[in-house]
């Protein structure tokens, strides 16, 4: 099975260098992948430390654009049947192309592979963020939409694989994504193939400031660009989602998700009515936090009347002071322990259903 490795980057001249070698360290015969980098215009040596790497590296330069205009221009360009998709400033863990041609080539019917992962920090510290058991999904109703939105965690840039068919019939990723990208991809495929979540961390996800995803909150202007973001996700899957065939309960419980992440980063640093952080952190617990204790219920009801009294921004504003205060961490800790994410279970219907433990992406 030939493989496309498909990088997309952008001034990463600290870390490109690492995640190529991930790559070409890789176990899988050389002859059956192919390397495609794009770099998102680049300010830095990002261009000039992938050009040492050919010409075992085709480089693609385009001018800045955002994550989705690098896997519009990436994904034409590759000649693979699966595409394995590789964040900048990440790396693999090795063996990862030969457990992800091996689920392929398991199940024809497979779309898309997913996979656990290990957060790697600066300090060296690292965490693994797995599943108890592998699954499988299709997003056909909302008991699998369920599932789905609480693992999308599994399915990140560099934990992602897509058949190149269905990379290409879900193209174009819209361009105001100029990160999420990846989730619109992941978002899309199961609602055309089946997914297959494995439970080997097969990728190191770097945990740093650099990161557009995660560097998005170090400030207002970045939070205020990453709800912008986050609503055009949920309007571009509320749009394309119905096209292909999928239940609009499942839509309906995808997008919910993405549209209360949206509202909250908005709420935040913009403000609006008090009824709608009301609604907006209700939905949130909801999801995340389905089987609480009632203890925990009660405690998150009550932490929640200031949300209907207070303005948007100084609710926030004190939620974060009050989780700064070390006494009530102690009181949480001690007492009333935050509760742990959902389990659900997929489907009967599903080929391999699994009770799964959740972590938010």
């Amino acid at each position: 099975m030939f493989l496309s490795v498909l990088v997309d980057t952008y001034n990463h001249e600290r870390l490109i260098e690492k995640a190529l070698a991930s790559v070409f360290e890789q176990n899988y015969p050389a002859s059956q992948f192919e390397v495609i980098v794009v770099d998102d215009g680049s300010t830095d040596r990002t261009s000039e430390i992938v050009s040492g790497f050919a010409p075992r590296v085709r480089l693609i330069r385009k001018k800045n654009g955002g994550q989705a205009s690098a896997f519009n221009a990436g994904i034409p360009e590759c000649r693979g049947d699966i595409i394995v998709f590789l964040d900048g400033d990440d790396w693999w863990a090795p063996g990862k192309l030969e457990r992800i041609a091996e689920a392929f080539s398991a199940e024809p019917s497979t779309g898309m592979v997913g996979h656990a992962f290990i957060e790697s920090f600066d300090d060296g510290s690292e965490r693994i963020i797995a599943p108890d058991l592998p699954a499988q999904l299709r997003l056909e109703d909302a008991a699998s939409a369920g599932f789905f939105r609480l693992h999308r965690c599994y399915f990140g840039t560099s934990r992602l694989a897509l058949r190149a068919d269905l990379a290409r019939r879900i193209l174009p990723v819209p361009e105001a994504l100029l990160f999420e990208a990846d989730e619109y991809l992941f978002t899309m495929a199961p609602a055309l193939e089946r997914a297959v979540l494995l439970t080997e961390p097969l990728t190191h996800y770097r945990v740093h400031s650099g990161s557009l995803f995660l560097g998005a909150g170090s400030s207002i202007a970045g939070e205020r660009r990453k709800a912008r973001v986050l609503s055009a996700l949920a309007d571009a899957l509320a749009q394309s989602l119905p096209g292909t065939g999928a239940d609009p309960a499942a839509i309906a419980m995808v997008t919910e998700m993405v549209r209360a992440e949206a509202d909250q980063l908005r709420l935040k640093v913009d403000g609006g009515w008090p009824w709608e952080t009301f609604h907006t952190e209700r939905a949130i617990y909801r999801i995340q936090h389905s089987g609480a204790h009632w203890k925990s219920r009660a405690f998150r009801t009550l932490s929640m009347v200031p949300a209907l009294l207070l303005p948007p921004q100084w609710f926030y504003a004190g939620r974060h002071w009050l989780g700064e205060q070390t006494w009530y961490k102690r009181v949480r800790k001690g007492a009333l322990p935050v509760p742990g994410f959902a389990k659900v279970r997929l489907p009967a219907a599903s080929d391999d259903a699994s009770e799964v433990t959740t972590l938010k992406k």
